[in-house]
């Protein structure tokens, strides 16, 4: 029994719509060595924890940004540290803990210390307090250096595996069609475009936030500072209220 024209050319498209299918990224993934499927399991997953770190950091940092920000604004008209801290309430932004070891210091050095010492333990504190709120507010952006600086290399390493069991094959087959050997060589740079997809989202990420996380860092710096004028001025007034301060002197 003959085939028909129309047979004839359906064949051709039905073996050529096989081999596209054999070609894709899946049957490809699936094919490959075991050592490649390893590289691109790996590289997916360093992917997805690079989107979970960009979302969870971009709700953090749009939150505390904006609570921080509202914080200083309410403090900006408070005349004294225990105001500031009313006005606050339960604000719970670094702001309040700046207050608190603010008020704390001055509490337990109250009578035994000068102002210098009072402010100079403050400023101490402060420091500690800011360095806590860096480290804390860049967890996970060492995670997205690393995934951008390694996933091209670790990619790579995938596709210079892939490509010498290709070779290996060729040498067993001892054949070069281009059939032949094109299979093996795509499945092996697909290691590569993977690296590449994790690396380049993990590297754009990262720097995003370095400026967003300098900026939210600079509000931490406004707050040291609108805490530690809080406490200078508490301490003044406490000299001007005394009774051996400026104003008993001058009624003297």
């Amino acid at each position: 029994m003959t085939a028909t024209p129309a047979e004839g050319v359906s064949r051709p498209l039905k073996s050529t719509a096989v081999a596209l299918r054999e070609l894709s990224p899946w049957s490809m993934f699936l094919s490959a060595d075991i050592l490649v499927k390893a590289v691109m399991i790996g590289l997916a997953f360093a992917s997805l924890m690079t989107w979970t770190i960009f979302i969870a950091k971009m709700i953090e940092l749009s939150l505390i940004r904006r609570r921080l920000g509202a914080a200083l604004g309410k403090i900006g008209d408070a005349r004294s540290l225990s105001e500031a801290q009313f006005v606050l309430g339960a604000n719970n932004s670094v702001l309040s803990a700046l207050l608190a070891a603010a008020m704390r210091e001055a509490r337990l050095s109250a009578g035994i210390s000068s102002d210098a010492g009072i402010k100079e333990r403050a400023a101490s504190s402060f420091a500690e307090i800011v360095r806590a709120e860096a480290r804390r507010i860049r967890l996970g952006m060492g995670v997205l250096a690393t995934i951008g600086a390694t996933s091209p290399f670790v990619g790579l390493f995938g596709t210079v595996w892939g490509i010498m069991n290709s070779f290996i094959g060729i040498s067993k087959s001892q054949t070069t069609n281009l059939a032949v050997v094109a299979p093996g060589i795509a499945e092996a740079l697909l290691a590569t475009a993977i690296g590449l997809v994790a690396a380049i989202p993990a590297v754009i990420i990262y720097n995003h936030f370095a400026r967003v996380t300098k900026g939210y860092l600079e509000l931490v710096g406004r707050s040291s500072g609108a805490a530690g004028r809080l406490l200078s001025r508490d301490l003044d007034r406490t000299h001007v209220s005394s009774p051996g301060g400026p104003k008993s002197r001058a009624a003297e």
